[in-house]
């Protein structure tokens, strides 16, 4: 188990089996540009091109827990980026699973896609990358079981919403906190508001 894991586990940020096993297992490391390598299990967020970043380890543990995905549910991963939230998914998913990234730059599509197929997961059917406005979600695939967004907003877009299942969670940063949803009907949510974060913008189009 790598040192960045290790740490995460000691300061209490990962705590989930299934979890834990997917960023050992994951590496951070295939999915930065080859010129970061040396900075890969640095506790930070990285540059990955277009003015977006591959976010802090931490801050991605710390929203996998609340998010909660378990084996053989359907995903949304909103901002999917160089694909790393979007492998870590894939692997907690496993082969019955679905994971559906949604990334609005091509470039970054296309890196994401590179990456996430070092493990296989685009050929075995368990992940679909697509360019598009992450902030109207993939109503052709809803509902889903859990909603990850990566990039921050003033407020949640209905259509993800929308798009949840009933008892379905939703992770998405607003402003500088990071806030939890679930769904408990239609119209009725739960939700939690967790500050102190930092994000890059959701690009809406």
């Amino acid at each position: 188990m790598s040192s960045l894991v290790n740490n995460l586990i000691t300061k209490g940020y990962l705590k989930t089996d299934i979890i834990i096993d997917a960023f050992s297992e994951i590496k951070r490391i295939e999915f930065i540009p080859k010129e970061l390598e040396s900075v890969a299990e640095v506790d930070v967020a990285l540059p990955i091109g277009n003015g977006q970043t591959i976010s802090q380890p931490l801050v991605v543990a710390f929203m996998l827990e609340l998010l909660d995905p378990q084996r053989d549910q359907k995903i949304l991963d909103v901002g999917s980026g160089s694909g790393w939230t979007t492998a870590l998914l894939s692997y907690i998913v496993g082969n019955e699973g679905k994971v559906f990234g949604i990334e609005n730059i091509n470039e970054l599509k296309e890196f994401g896609e590179e990456n996430v197929e070092k493990y296989g997961f685009i050929k075995k059917g368990i992940v679909r990358i697509i360019q598009g406005d992450g902030s109207k979600g993939l109503p052709e695939e809803a509902p889903f079981d859990r909603i990850l967004v990566s990039a921050s907003t003033d407020k949640i877009p209905q259509a993800l919403k929308d798009q949840l299942k009933i008892g379905g969670k939703l992770v998405i940063p607003i402003g500088s906190s990071v806030v939890y949803l679930e769904k408990k009907s239609e119209t009725e949510f739960d939700k939690e508001e967790f500050p102190g974060f930092i994000f890059v913008p959701l690009i809406v189009k």
